[in-house]
């Protein structure tokens, strides 16, 4: 059954369900390319599907279904035996990778995806970045990271030593915040969490993410 997503590959979480995707090697998907810049996530016939006018949604048979991170977690559930297990092997894993999902939702995006839109996507709308926001959230951002390298110090990804749906949800924003918002010296700083990073931005997954993207690596 087709899998279809509604969104944009520069879309960082559009970028999230992709990798997914690729992470399963599911083959049998479509994305339908959502412009923002054309408001075409506010239309009326969007809105019917997702009612908070983001992207991105997705389809498969009866089921539609928005929310990156909820998404994420169905396309590990609905291919178990296929690629990458995402959720590692015992249900103590699972646990983990559940826990650090929550840490990567609570605690990691808010400050990057703030610093990211002032940064990155506000320029791009004709706004000023407010560096005083910008700082602040940096701050809260090094607090966290300091977190990250004390547990990727005893474990070689954030639920153990296999990499996850957990350190899959990092890649999208600490991507526009390393390559293109060129601020990765907060990582570079903590040698733990630059090898984790590299290693993610590695993978076969987020190659193909930034090919589709158009992000020339």
């Amino acid at each position: 059954m087709t899998i279809t997503i509604h969104g944009s590959p520069k879309s960082t979480c559009t970028g999230r369900v992709l990798l997914t995707l690729y992470e399963k090697e599911v083959q049998d998907f479509e994305l339908v390319e959502i412009d923002l810049s054309k408001g075409e996530h506010k239309s009326p016939e969007f809105l019917k599907h997702q009612p908070f006018g983001q992207i991105p949604y997705v389809v498969k048979g009866e089921l539609e279904l928005y929310e990156s991170r909820a998404i994420a977690r169905s396309v590990a559930e609905w291919f178990p035996n296929q690629g990458t297990s995402l959720y590692g092997t015992t249900a103590h894993e699972k646990a983990l990778v559940e826990q650090w999902l929550e840490v990567e939702a609570q605690n990691y995006n808010p400050p990057i995806s703030t610093i990211v839109f002032h940064l990155v996507f506000a320029p791009m709308f004709g706004l000023t970045a407010d560096e005083a926001v910008v700082a602040a959230q940096t701050a809260k951002l090094e607090s966290v990271l300091d977190i990250y390298e004390k547990r990727l110090s005893e474990t070689k990804y954030l639920a153990g030593d296999f990499f996850s749906l957990a350190d899959l949800s990092h890649i999208t924003y600490s991507f526009y915040l390393i390559k293109i918002a060129q601020k990765g010296a907060i990582y570079d700083s903590r040698p733990h969490v630059k090898a984790w990073i590299d290693s993610l931005f590695a993978r076969p997954s987020t190659q193909k993410w930034l090919k589709l993207a158009g992000f020339a690596q």
